[in-house]
C-alpha cells in the first residue's frame, strides 16, 4: 500500500518541474518573438495628404487627396473640406484615388479665394475600427478661420453608443463561450447533463445573449463609426451602409449561423436527453464462461452505441458550427490585416475556441457540481481545460508578438498595458485552477464523493389541512416544502464538491475579467501601429506644396507658466509646466513644452499631450505633434488661425492612474 501511495504520489512532485520548465521555454520564445518583430498594420494611419498639412499653396487644388497605412471604407461624408467663413467646398462623395483602396480623393469646388481651409475625415480602417481625424492647409496665404469644433471631431464616438457598443461586444464574447463550451461540456464530459433544466437554461441563456448582442452591435455599428447619437441607431440607411462593410458581412453571417445554432440545440437535448436503454446487469459468478461474458459485452455496446453515434454526429455538426461563429470575430478584427494572415486567421479562431472550451465548461461545472456530477465528469473537463489553456498560451504568445512589436510596447501604449493586465488576469485563474486540482484530488479520495449523485425525486407531502382552511397548518407544510426542493437541489454539495465549486467560481469570476479587457484590446490600435500613429503625426507629409514652417522672431516668445499636480506619490508628480510660443501670432507659431519638478529639475512623464483651444469661436482642441527633445522638454509647431483669448491645455499622466490637466489663458493678435 505504501508502494502504491508513493507511485500516485510522485507526480504530483514532478508536475510543478514541468511547469517552470514548460513557462520558462515560453518565456525564451516571447522574446525571441519580440526582439525579432517585424512592421505590420492594423487601424490605418494617415501617412500623407496632398495639399499637406499646414503647407500654403500658390493655386486652388481641384481636390484633396489623402493616403493611409492601409485599405480603408468611405462613406459619403468621410473628407469634408469648409472655407474659412466654415462653409463646406468639396463635392462630395469622396472615392479611392486611382482604384487605390488605401486613399480617399474628394474634389473641389471651383474659383476658391485664397485663405485657410479645413478638412475633417473619418474612415474605417481595414480591421473595422474607425479613424479620423483633421488638417489645414492654405491658399495664397493663411488666414482667420471660423469652423464649428465639430469639423475638427477624431474618431472618438458618442459616449453613449460607445458605451453601449463596447458592452455589446463583451456580451457577445461572453455569450460564445457560454453556447460552444456548455455544449461542448455535455458532448465530451456530460451526456447526461443534457437532460438538466439548469444546462438547458445555460445553452438558451447562451444562445439567446448572443442573438441580442449581434443584433444590438449591427444597430449600433453606424452610429459609433460615424460618431452621432444613439438616436441613429434606427437609421437603415446606416444598417445597410454596416452591411456593406465587412464588419457587417460577419454579423449577417453570424445571424443565419445562430438559426442553425438553434436547430443544433434543439438536437442537442433531444438526442442525448432521450432515457437510455438499460445495460445489462454485471455477472456476480467468477466461473462464467467466456462465451457469456463476450456476449454481455456484446449487449453492452449495442446499448451504447446509439448515444455514442450521436454524440460523435453532434460533435462533429458542433465543432463546424464553432468555427464558423469564431470566424465572424477573426474575418473582421485585427487577425484579418497585417503579417501572417494566412496564420494569424487560423490562430484566432482557435484562440476563440480555446476560451469558449475553458470559461464554457466552467460555467458547466458549477452546475453540475450543484446536481451531484461524479470525479470522473470533473476529470474529464480537467483535461479539456488543461488542453485549451496550452492553446491559448501558444496562440495568445503569438498575438502579443503580432500585435506588440516591441518590448516598450508592453508599459508604452494602451494596448500593451491592457494585454499586460489580461495577461494578470490570466494567472489569477491559473492559480485559482490549480487549487481546483487540489479539490478534485479529495474528491478522488473519497469513493462515498467521487460516484455521481443519482436525482431523487422529492415526493410532495399529502396535504391533508390544504382544504380545511388552518393557515397556522398551511404555514407549516410550505416550510416544510421549501426545505424538501432546497434538500433535493443541495444532495450534491458535499463539503468537498463546496469546496470546488467555490474554487470554480472564483475562476469564473476572473474569467469575466478577461472578457471585458479582451474587448477592449479589440477596440485598441495595437502597439506597434500606436506608434506608427505617432510617428505619422511628428513626420512631415511629402505630397503637395511647401510648408509653412514657423519663423521665430525675438523679443516675440509668449512664457506661460503652468502649475501641476497629478496627486500622485511619484517624484513627477507635481511640479511646473513651461510652455514658450513663438512668434505668438496667428499663423503657424513654434511651440516648445518644459516639464519641471518641484526642485526645479527636469521630470519624465509616462504621456503628455499638449492642445489649443479658442472658446470665443468654439475652434478646437487643436493638438500639437510633440517630439521629444531630452527628458522634460519637447518641441512641436501649431497653426493658430485667428486672433483672440486662447486657451493652451497640457495633460499630464504622472503614472498608471495619477493625471490632471492645467490650462492658461493667452491673447494672439
Amino acid at each position: 500500500m505504501q508502494k502504491a501511495s508513493h507511485r500516485r504520489t510522485a507526480p504530483l512532485r514532478i508536475a510543478p518541474r514541468r511547469i517552470v520548465g514548460a513557462l520558462g521555454t515560453l518565456g525564451v520564445l516571447l522574446a525571441l518573438m519580440l526582439a525579432g518583430a517585424g512592421p505590420a498594420s492594423a487601424h490605418a494611419t494617415l501617412d500623407s495628404t496632398d495639399p499637406r498639412q499646414n503647407s500654403v499653396v500658390a493655386t486652388a487644388p481641384q481636390a484633396v487627396t489623402l493616403t493611409f497605412s492601409e485599405t480603408v471604407s468611405l462613406s459619403s461624408d468621410s473628407v469634408r473640406v469648409l472655407d474659412p467663413a466654415g462653409k463646406a467646398v468639396d463635392a462630395g462623395n469622396p472615392a479611392h484615388a486611382d482604384g487605390q483602396g488605401n486613399t480617399a480623393r474628394v474634389a473641389l469646388n471651383s474659383g476658391l479665394a485664397n485663405g485657410t481651409y479645413t478638412v475633417a475625415w473619418r474612415a474605417v480602417s481595414e480591421d473595422s475600427h474607425p479613424v479620423g481625424g483633421a488638417f489645414t492647409f492654405s491658399i495664397g496665404a493663411p488666414s482667420d478661420t471660423s469652423v464649428s469644433a465639430t469639423a475638427l471631431q477624431g474618431a472618438k464616438a458618442d459616449g453613449l453608443v460607445s458605451a453601449l457598443y463596447g458592452t455589446g461586444r463583451t456580451v457577445a464574447y461572453a455569450a460564445f463561450a457560454l453556447l460552444a463550451g456548455v455544449a461542448a461540456f455535455v458532448l465530451i464530459c456530460w451526456p447526461a447533463g443534457a437532460t438538466r433544466r439548469p444546462v438547458q437554461r445555460l445553452l438558451m441563456t447562451g444562445w439567446t445573449a448572443l442573438l441580442a448582442s449581434t443584433v444590438a452591435v449591427l444597430m449600433l455599428r453606424g452610429p459609433y463609426e460615424r460618431g452621432s447619437g444613439i438616436g441613429k441607431a434606427l437609421d437603415l440607411s446606416l444598417v445597410r451602409a454596416t452591411l456593406d462593410e465587412r464588419i457587417g458581412t460577419a454579423l449577417a453571417a453570424r445571424l443565419l449561423l445562430l438559426a442553425a445554432g438553434g436547430i443544433f440545440l434543439s438536437l442537442l437535448v433531444g438526442q442525448l436527453g432521450l432515457p437510455q436503454r438499460p445495460a445489462p446487469a454485471k455477472a456476480g459468478e467468477p466461473d462464467e464462461d467466456a462465451e457469456a461474458a463476450e456476449l454481455r459485452e456484446l449487449e453492452q455496446r449495442a446499448a451504447e452505441r446509439p448515444q455514442r453515434e450521436a454524440r460523435l454526429g453532434l460533435g462533429v455538426a458542433g465543432l463546424v458550427l464553432a468555427v464558423a461563429l469564431a470566424a465572424t470575430w477573426v474575418g473582421a478584427d485585427h487577425a484579418s490585416v497585417g503579417i501572417q494572415i494566412w496564420l494569424a486567421l487560423p490562430f484566432g479562431v482557435l484562440h476563440l475556441i480555446a476560451m469558449a472550451l475553458w470559461l464554457g465548461g466552467l460555467a458547466s461545472l458549477l452546475v453540475g457540481l450543484r446536481e451531484g456530477v461524479g470525479a470522473e465528469v470533473v476529470d474529464r473537463f480537467s483535461k479539456v481545460a488543461f488542453g485549451s489553456v496550452a492553446v491559448l498560451v501558444v496562440t495568445g504568445i503569438y498575438q502579443s508578438w503580432r500585435g506588440l512589436g516591441s518590448w516598450g510596447a508592453l508599459t508604452g501604449t494602451e494596448y500593451g498595458k491592457l494585454l499586460l493586465v489580461k495577461t494578470g488576469c490570466v494567472v489569477v485563474m491559473l492559480g485559482v485552477a490549480w487549487i481546483s486540482r487540489t479539490w478534485l484530488a479529495r474528491l478522488r479520495s473519497a469513493p462515498a464523493e467521487a460516484a455521481e449523485v443519482e436525482r431523487a425525486e422529492v415526493r410532495e407531502p399529502v396535504d391533508v389541512a390544504a382544504h380545511n382552511g388552518d393557515p397556522v397548518r398551511q404555514a407549516q407544510l410550505a416550510r416544510q416544502q421549501a426545505a424538501r426542493a432546497s434538500a433535493g437541489r443541495d444532495r450534491g454539495l458535499t463539503p468537498t464538491r463546496a469546496g470546488l465549486r467555490r474554487s470554480v467560481l472564483v475562476e469564473a469570476l476572473a474569467a469575466v475579467a478577461v472578457l471585458v479587457v479582451t474587448t477592449m484590446l479589440t477596440n485598441s490600435p495595437p502597439g506597434r501601429v500606436a506608434g506608427e500613429i505617432k510617428a505619422a503625426g511628428n513626420a512631415a507629409p511629402v505630397a503637395g506644396g511647401s510648408a509653412a514652417a514657423p519663423q521665430t522672431e525675438p523679443g516675440r516668445t509668449v512664457e506661460l507658466k503652468l502649475p501641476y499636480d497629478t496627486k500622485g506619490r511619484t517624484p513627477n508628480a507635481k511640479g511646473t509646466a513651461t510652455v514658450t510660443l513663438n512668434p505668438a501670432r496667428t499663423g503657424p507659431n513654434e511651440v516648445k513644452l518644459a516639464l519641471d519638478g518641484t526642485d526645479g529639475k527636469p521630470v519624465d512623464v509616462p504621456e503628455v499631450q499638449l492642445a489649443f483651444t479658442l472658446p470665443d469661436r468654439d475652434l478646437g482642441p487643436l493638438p500639437v505633434a510633440l517630439t521629444p527633445e531630452g527628458t522634460g522638454r519637447w518641441s512641436g509647431t501649431t497653426q493658430l488661425p485667428l486672433a483672440g483669448t486662447w486657451v493652451v491645455s497640457v495633460q499630464i499622466r504622472s503614472s498608471d492612474i495619477d493625471q490632471t490637466t492645467p490650462t492658461q489663458q493667452f491673447k494672439v493678435g
